[in-house]
């Protein structure tokens, strides 16, 4: 992404951050107790929001955005330990998490359904999975204009898609979504999921 892009991602996302995307965040990290993984965790927006956790392991394969996040560290409530790794190859064993949590990153990781997979083998059976994400609007108008604008989006912001269906993906992996809400006209979205199977149709067991 280069120097430049952490800066001005924090500056560009300030008003936002300061009023409702804290409040979601909030509501969200509430629900992540244990030992807990951060998918994407940038400039570390997340680190002082975090109240139940035991400890929050955070990857990030940009090396600026984590020299960014050092500072967030420092006024973490929990330990935080940052690795520089990617989303799709997660270099932790089996069942090793709690809960797992993404926010506004599942945008930029360029193997989604690769991700989650990593996601679903690294976290303990019916462990939480919180997701915060902007994705491909309902509105089949403004469905249309993100696709139009994503190639240039995309090469301006670090590889962000605007018109990812991230809620479609998530359950393409077979991750049990419990609750969605919606923000902004459904720009954005609040997803608490399930580290467990759906529901198989015809014979009504889950299957791990």
């Amino acid at each position: 992404m280069g120097k430049w892009f952490p800066a001005l991602y924090d500056a560009g996302m300030k008003g936002l951050e300061n009023g409702m995307f804290k409040e979601i965040r909030k509501a969200l990290l509430d629900k992540a107790e244990g030992i807990v993984l951060e998918i994407g965790s940038g400039s570390g927006i997340n680190f002082p929001l975090y109240t139940k956790a035991e400890r929050v392991d955070a990857i990030e394969p940009d090396p600026y955005m984590i020299e960014r996040a050092a500072r967030r560290i420092s006024e973490a409530k929990v330990p935080i330990l940052v690795h520089q790794q990617s989303a799709e190859r997660l270099e932790f064993p089996d069942n090793a998490f709690d809960a797992a949590v993404a926010t506004l990153v599942f945008c930029t990781i360029p193997d989604a359904e690769l991700a989650l997979k990593e996601i679903k083998r690294v976290l303990k059976p019916g462990a939480p999975i919180l997701f915060f994400e902007h994705v491909k609007m309902p509105q089949p108008s403004l469905a249309t204009m993100q696709d139009i604008l994503n190639p240039v989006w995309r090469r301006v912001c670090g590889g962000c898609n605007l018109n990812r269906d991230t809620a479609s993906e998530i359950k393409k992996a077979g991750i049990h979504i419990e609750k969605t809400r919606t923000y902004y006209k459904g720009l954005f979205l609040a997803i608490e999921c399930r580290n467990i199977e759906e529901m198989c149709e015809n014979t009504g067991i889950r299957e791990w």
